[in-house]
Formats: C-alpha cells, structure tokens, sequence
C-alpha cells in the first residue's frame, strides 16, 4: 500500500494542493481553468518551501512557472479520472491512516515520555536479570505460578544466595544465555531494552533488586549494578584481521602476526585510511578507510566499544586488540556528547511513536475520549448477554453465543458525544469477533470484548471529526490527495515511459549520441609500493614481461604489504594516479602520489567515442525522462487556460 510513499511526500513538501477558491479580501493569484488560488494559500506554499529565500519578483516568477506545471499536471489527472478509481481511493485511505495516528494519541503523556526517554538517554545502567518465562495470554494459574516462583528466587538472593548462582541454578533464569553472562546484561540506555524492563532497571537503586516485573517475555527480578553518565556517540574507523580458521593456532598466530605488522606501518607514519583499503578484512568498510557508522553503548561487542572509548582525542589509534570477530586497531575520527533536549527531541518523539511507550499513549488517549464524550456503560442492558455467556460453554471455546429474546437488547449499552449504541450493535459485534481468552470465563470475555468494541468506535468516531477539527490535518489531507494523482499520472506519461518506450528511448538516443561521449580512457595496472626500493623491482619485473599478477606474487612472497595491485579501465579524470602516468601504450610511469610510490603500466589508450546505448542506458534514460516531461509541460500549458495576476503575486514580501 505504501509503495511511494516517500515519493508522494517529497511532491507535497514541494507543493500544497490549494483546492479552494479564493479567500475574500485575499486576491486571486492564479487562476487555472475555473479553478482559483489566493494570494494568501500561494504565499503561505512559497515561504513553506523558500525559508532561506529572500522573497523578490524574480524569486516568485520561478517559484510560479514550477506552481502552474504542478497544477496543470493535478488538472490532467483529474480530467482522466484518477482520482475516481478504487486504486487511488486505497492508496489515499491507507495514507489517511498513517497521517491520523500523530492525532489519535494522548500528546500531553507523548511529551512526559519523551523528556523521560531524554533524561534516560543521558544515563546509562549495568543490570542483571532473572527471567521466568510465561505466555501474555496464559492462564491466571500458570500467571500466578511464574510469579511465584520469581518470588521464591527473589527471597533466595535477599537471603545472601549469590546472584549469578541462583540465576544459573536449577529452576533459575529461563533466558538461555544466563549460562555465559550469568544474567548479566551489560551497561544499556534508554530503547535498548523493552520498556517495562528498562523502567524497572532504571528506577531500581544500585545494589538493590526489584519486585518481579511483568513483560511480553514473562516475569523478570532485576538487579541494578552500577549507573555512569552517557558515553555519548563515537565515530571510528578501524583494520580487522581475521584468522582463516579461529580454532587453529598457527592461523590465530598469523592474523596477530599481520596486525601487528600493520600497526607497525602505522606507527612509522603509513596512512590509517590507505592501510584499512589495503588490508583490512572487513570487506563493509575496507572501502571507505575502515570508516563505521556513529555508535554509542550497546552497539559493538564490549571489548571494540571499550577500546574505541577509551580513545581520548581524534586521530589517535588503539594497539592491536582482539574481538570475538578478529584482530583490531581502531582510530577515533570523531566523537560527540549527549546531544541537547531539543537537538534529540525530533527522534526521540519517532522512537517513542515507534515504541511500547506509544501503547501508553493511546490507552491515555482512550480515557480522555470517554470522559470528553460522556461515555459510560450501563451495566443493566448487558444482563441478557452476561447471562447467555454464563450459560453457553461455546461461548469460550468459539464463536457461538445465543441470546434468546433478541428485542431484550435494544436498549442504550454506551453513547459517544450523544450517540447511542444499543446492546444489539454490541452482541452483533461479539459474535462477529475473532479473538477469545479462552483462560477468561464467559462474562470476562464479555467484559474484555465490550471494551474494546467502545474503543474501537471512540476512535473511529474520532477519526471521521479530524478534518474538522485540525485544519493542518485537512490542508495535509489535500495535499497528500493531489500528490498521489501528481505521482500516478507523471509514472504513466514519464518515468515507466521511459522505460517501456524502447523504441522511443533508441531514437531519443540516435538524435543525441553527441552528448553521451566516452572521454579518453586507459586501461592499466597499478602497483602502490611500500618504499621506492619496491618500485624499483616492481620496474625491472615489469620490463623483462612479467605480467601484473607475476609481479604481485613474486613481490609479496615476505609480505602482503610490498606491492598493492589494482587493474581496471579509468576515464581521464577517474584515477587521480593514472592522470599523473603517461598515457602512451606500453609505457611505465613511476608516480609520487600522497606520500606514497606507484608504478602504473598503461596496456591499451582508448580514444573518446560515443558510448553505446547498453553502455549508458541510466542516464541516457534519465534525460529521455527529462525530455518527455518538458514535452508533456508544454502540451499542458497549450491546453489549458491559465492566468497570473503579477500585481497581487508582487504584493508578497
């Protein structure tokens, strides 16, 4: 359902749709057909989108002619009917649906959890645990028995019983890596862990041990061992060396052995990023200098986090250490504190949207609605069913229920802002339900079914008023509404065009092969050496016709660290050490680059041609793409009238 989505939301942070006439006493900016757009909706798209633009005729003349495309693109679509059909009807309803639920939530409780989130954040706690597992849905006995048994453990330890021990004993901790960690969970923050378990380890003292606490996982006793403030991010690159087989010792001494090796270059003034390209195993990073992503606590296995933490100014490297992953040296490029409140808010509201915490939220936002809307139960008009409930074994075991005397429940069950909703609609609606607690009795079910059946209308209630509500929510809803046509109808007459239009894209590109042209390119073997003495050897192999990988081999018989080689086909321009070698087939070049000595062989010189169609069928796509738009644009503007008032459009400042 939400394919473009990104798309759709790119097309209207550029443009509104402003589907209203004209605001009186506003003026008319432009007019497309018999459709009108104020001077105020215009002004209030422009600045939306031009915030760092100072607002002069010229600006606003560009920023139109991009407006008026966009309009007659919106005015096609819907003269084709698009916006009709049941494609786009789902497209936007399932739209709605995500563009509503900021509006569905308790934002007052969505705030608290934020600056809890934040405060959080800032801190960081060492815990262990003790987990007995039990199902969300399990039967009160079996509940009540799992947390019992966590009880029973909780007292073991306040008796003086260690807790690693009592967590690895028998009838201990159900997590099944308490026999590596004893529990032990390691230093974590705020989102790490679920939310009832992280508040419990946050607001349990250091040294003392929580009540059991109840998760989706089961019953937990959490133990909280240290607290230290936040770390912060860090930025890292780093050079791995793995061992070909981790239980062999001549090849766990080799990997220690290269890295040790590295670190010596390294010491001696080698480049970190060109040693980490060369060497290192890490094939995800080796290209980009070993350079990781920003991380904080709980991200890397401890002993890298340690090490890359422990580093105290940027540039400076860690000596040699070992991970469950390999051999390491790791450089510290950058590093960052907890952010402030307002630089982490945004996020922070995303992660908790995104959260177990948004549950909170709307469970909060639920109550409010009963209390705004005067929702109460009357208890009275539930009898029949409570007593066909009782009565009925089926009840629990499916979805058979039978009320004799139907006419018993016409009477008002709940009402919504004046609504009333009668026993019936409920009864109707409990039949029709999927889900039952069997571990509940029959008038549990009912109990648990009523409400969430008046949840369920309160919200959809809610969410039929939200146009009227928010005005944000139903200028959002236009834009989103145009967006989709704009998307639909620019796929169809460009970007899958472009695509499918073989014939077409051929001609396009017979009629325009001038401006796809090779530039003159080299094919070659590079050799990057380690002194000039290497380059020297590397010379005289390469003049008694050695090939390239001859050379490699002979050269890096001591070490892997000689002689780097690399072969390809570079276009001027593509390989700042090729550019700097004479370009002449067969030629040798010695070249100094970046404090460091490489030989270059060129093999072949091949002149500037045109490039094929298969060679560079991307972008000859792309400006297909860019040619059927402007075609389309201008045989748009042929077709409908529009018109632009420039007194009132320079009346904007």
């Amino acid at each position: 359902m939400f394919r473009i989505f990104s798309c759709i939301a790119a097309l209207v942070l550029t443009f509104s749709t402003l589907n209203v006439i004209a605001q009186p006493g506003s003026g008319t900016v432009l007019t497309v057909e018999n459709e009108k757009v104020s001077r105020d909706d215009f002004e209030s798209i422009f600045k939306k989108n031009n915030r760092d633009t100072v607002v002069t005729q010229a600006s606003l003349d560009e920023y139109m002619e991009l407006f008026i495309n966009f309009k007659l693109k919106v005015r096609e679509a819907r003269e084709e009917g698009l916006d009709t059909n049941d494609a786009f009807k789902r497209e936007l309803k399932g739209y709605r649906k995500q563009l509503a639920r900021p509006y569905l939530i308790d934002n007052d409780l969505l705030d608290e959890l934020v600056r809890e989130a934040y405060d959080r954040s800032s801190t960081e706690v060492k815990a262990t645990h003790i987990l007995i597992k039990v199902d969300q849905n399990a039967r009160p006995e079996d509940t009540l028995k799992a947390y019992n048994r966590a009880l029973k453990l909780r007292e073991r330890i306040l008796a003086g019983e260690d807790f690693s021990d009592v967590a690895r004993s028998k009838g201990g901790s159900d997590d099944p890596s308490v026999r590596d960690n004893g529990g032990d969970l390691g230093y974590f923050s705020a989102f790490q862990m679920v939310y009832p378990f992280e508040s419990a380890a946050f607001n349990t003292p250091v040294g003392e041990i929580s009540m059991p606490i109840r998760t989706r996982y089961g019953y937990h006793i959490v133990k909280t061992l240290d607290r230290r403030a936040a770390r912060g991010e860090i930025k890292v690159a780093h050079i791995m060396v793995r061992s070909q087989n981790s239980q062999d010792p001549t090849s766990i001494a080799e990997a220690e052995s290269k890295i040790r090796e590295i670190y010596q270059k390294l010491q001696e003034g080698s480049d970190f990023s060109e040693m980490a390209m060369r060497f290192s195993q890490d094939a995800s990073t080796a290209k980009n200098g070993g350079e990781l992503p920003w991380f904080g606590t709980g991200k890397m296995v401890e002993e890298f986090e340690n090490a890359s933490f422990a580093l105290k100014a940027d540039g400076e490297i860690t000596e040699p250490f070992k991970s469950s992953y390999g051999w390491h040296i790791v450089k510290r490029l950058e590093y960052r504190p907890v952010a402030s409140y307002e630089a982490s808010e945004p996020e922070l509201r995303k992660k908790v949207s995104r959260d177990s915490r948004a549950e909170l939220t709307k469970s909060s936002f639920l109550i409010k609605l009963r209390k705004q809307y005067g929702t109460s139960i009357n208890t009275k008009s539930l009898k029949p069913i409570y007593k066909a409930a009782d009565h009925d074994s089926a009840f629990v075991n499916n979805n058979s229920i039978t009320v004799k005397k139907l006419k018993k429940l016409n009477k008002e069950l709940f009402s919504i802002d004046g609504k009333a909703y009668t026993s019936r609609q409920f009864y109707d609606y409990l039949i029709s339900s999927k889900v039952r607690r069997r571990d509940l009795a029959g008038r549990e079910v009912v109990d648990e079914q009523l409400n969430e059946y008046i949840d369920k209308e309160l919200i959809d209630y809610e969410d039929s008023k939200l146009e009227s509500k928010y005005n944000d929510f139903r200028l959002l809803m236009n834009e989103y509404h145009d967006g989709i046509l704009l998307f639909e109808l620019t796929d169809r007459k460009v970007w899958s065009k472009a695509v499918k239009d073989t014939l077409g894209l051929e001609a396009f590109y017979e009629s325009h092969k001038q401006d796809f042209m090779w530039k003159e390119r080299a094919t070659a073997a590079t050799f990057t050496c380690v002194n000039d003495d290497m380059a020297k050897k590397v010379t005289k192999l390469l003049a008694k016709g050695k090939t390239p990988q001859e050379v490699k081999e002979e050269l890096n018989k001591d070490s892997n660290l000689n002689v780097t080689l690399e072969e390809g086909t570079w276009e001027k321009g593509d390989n700042a050490v090729l550019d700097k070698a004479t370009w002449k087939q067969g030629a040798v070049s010695t070249v100094a680059d970046k404090g460091q000595t490489t030989i270059v062989q060129v093999q072949e010189v091949i002149p500037a041609t045109e490039k094929k169609l298969d060679e560079a069928k991307g972008m000859i796509t792309a400006e297909y793409q860019s040619y059927l738009e402007k075609e389309w644009i201008k045989a748009l503007r042929s077709k409908y009238n529009f018109s632009v008032n420039r007194d009132v459009l320079y009346s904007i400042k």
